[in-house]
């Protein structure tokens, strides 16, 4: 009995901590902070940059006189054009974007089938822009070093056209941007889109027809505003970590903005890295098209952080031609794609330390779903299927409740008997469990184990893009916020109230006191949780409940036999 009490106390002091981090988190965060000189920027400028912002020159192991292999005649061969546009903009089916000649990088990133919420239909997420306090771009280049010009992000380019589109039934679209440099090194800067695609292939194509080798690295970098999000336990997504991330082939680190603050910056050498800027649901990311080893940065300067990465450098001979590649994403953290770009970018969806059981959950969520259709019906399905890997383990648990609950009547004599002497109490009651073969703390277990699954499912339900604004019926038309009318947290409260009635009630007063009240703790908390997190608990209650009350039966049916 006094493992059942330190289980219940251990469970309020729980509930209890959780609502002092939430009360911290809503009202003792320090405000964001922005400069006071932060302008917007128009087209064709590029505020807060100087030669500073461009990355150093990787030169770690590459031998100097590694060439770049020939990238052979091109089928079509570009001539710079005359005109000049300052924004080209760029619209595929998934999404919109703007490229701006000076530097040719992305200043602008709109996700065109993922409105902000649902009841604003026509306001899409906006992952990269130049507007103040939101700043966000895609930097992108070469770098040579020396005197000479390089096409790098503070280089401007020239452009065709200033605007393309991909029509229906296209594979690709491609949008060349072109420099060249009076000693005939010509560079076409060449980005490639796909229809359903948030992936954007960069490929440099170099045409040295200069007389003397030319040696140069390709980079990229992630420039955005580093504002913290003012936590609240009404909106779950601002629980999301939104900032830098770094991919060193190996481990996945998340960089909080105060710690950049505190420590510095951080440098480091990595083969099959990657960079990325995540936020809940969405994230844009730089990865290498080759295994080389690419030198990683990451800084804070002012209120924007910079994510970069540099490779080594290649060699271009006299008269030779030859390429460089990087691949870039601006979307939603759709994990079928991000793992068709890098095995390990679907860490960027964030499942916390328990990705080793979320992952798999979402897994099989997801195929039940590429079934039925609807996300409801899959946690629904998913929850009965849990509960039948752990039926036995339950069911054992179960069988020791319903013992226990038939053993009401003698544990209430052996209290009166022994009411004013509770060693006496404690030993009466520890030889009718071992006489029974009851295990009165065999009822914390089945929670035990339930409650990695369930912190695993709120991971799932917070983080995974595919069940955002996701319907399921009636007035639940988004799994991924509150119920808007609390019907579900309500409704799972009188569950777990019902639930409690099966079971036996505690022996001591206090306990059973504090048991009685958490059915109303729990649904309060509940509330402001995810419906579909809700959904999910509502249906492992009433499974639970079908369960014990089949097992009180057959236990009641057993005891009147002896």
């Amino acid at each position: 009995m006094d493992n059942q009490r330190l289980f219940t106390w251990g469970l309020v002091g729980l509930l209890f901590f959780m609502t002092w981090q939430a009360w911290q988190l809503d009202y003792n965060q320090p405000p964001p902070t922005r400069p006071e000189t932060e302008t917007i920027a128009e087209p064709g400028t590029t505020p807060l940059e100087s030669a500073g912002d461009l990355p150093e020159l990787h030169t770690a192991t590459a031998p100097a006189t590694t060439p770049l292999p020939d990238a052979g005649p091109p089928e079509t061969v570009y001539e710079a054009p005359e005109q000049q546009a300052n924004l080209i903009t760029v619209r595929t089916d998934v999404l919109e974007v703007e490229i701006d000649t000076a530097g040719g990088d992305i200043v602008s990133a709109n996700v065109l089938k993922y409105p902000v919420a649902k009841d604003r239909p026509d306001e899409v997420v906006q992952l990269l822009s130049r507007i103040r306090g939101d700043y966000g771009v895609f930097r992108t280049g070469l770098r040579s070093g020396g005197d000479q010009p390089e096409p790098n992000h503070l280089a401007t380019l020239t452009a065709e056209r200033s605007s393309y589109s991909l029509a229906e039934g296209e594979d690709s679209l491609e949008v060349p941007l072109f420099w060249q440099r009076d000693d005939g090194l010509n560079v076409v800067k060449r980005y490639r889109f796909h229809p359903g695609s948030y992936r954007i292939e960069l490929e440099y194509d170099i045409d040295n027809r200069s007389d003397a080798p030319w040696r140069a690295s390709s980079y990229a970098q992630i420039v955005k505003t580093a504002l913290e999000p003012k936590r609240s336990m009404f909106n779950v997504d601002t629980y999301s970590f939104a900032g830098p991330v770094l991919y060193d082939g190996d481990k996945y680190e998340k960089y909080a903005i105060d710690d950049l603050r505190d420590d510095g910056p951080v440098r480091l050498n990595a083969i099959n890295g990657w960079i990325a800027a995540i936020q809940h649901h969405f994230l844009v990311a730089a990865v290498p098209t080759d295994e080389k080893s690419y030198r990683y940065d990451l800084a804070l300067r002012d209120v924007r952080y910079t994510a970069s990465m540099i490779g080594q450098p290649e060699t271009i001979a006299a008269n030779g031609k030859g390429k460089f590649g990087i691949i870039l994403f601006v979307g939603p953290k759709l994990q079928a794609q991000l793992a068709e770009i890098a095995p390990n970018l679907k860490l960027t969806v964030d499942y916390g330390f328990l990705t080793i059981l979320a992952q798999p959950l979402f897994w099989l969520l997801d195929k039940v779903h590429q079934i039925v259709k609807n996300w409801g019906w899959s946690i629904i399905i998913v929850t009965l299927l849990i509960k039948l890997v752990f039926y036995r383990l339950t069911a054992a648990s179960g069988r020791s409740m319903a013992k226990m609950r038939n053993l009401q009547p003698r544990l209430k004599q052996i209290q009166d008997r022994y009411k004013d002497d509770r060693q006496k109490l404690s030993q009466a009651m520890m030889e009718l469990y071992k006489r029974e073969k009851v295990n009165p703390a065999a009822g914390c277990l089945p929670i035990l184990v339930q409650m990695p699954f369930f912190l695993a499912f709120y991971w799932v339900l917070l983080e995974s893009v595919e069940m955002r604004q996701a319907p399921f019926m009636l007035w639940i038309n988004d799994l991924s916020v509150r119920d808007p009318f609390f019907v579900l947290p309500l409704l799972m409260g009188a569950a777990m109230f019902f639930q409690q009635k099966l079971n036996p009630a505690p022996p001591d007063p206090v306990q059973a006191r504090v048991m009685s009240i958490l059915p109303v703790v729990f649904t309060v908390f509940f509330a402001f949780f995810p419906a579909g997190l809700v959904l999910y608990w509502f249906t492992n209650t009433l499974l639970s409940i079908a369960q014990q009350w089949r097992i009180n039966k057959v236990v009641e049916q057993e005891a009147k036999k002896r």
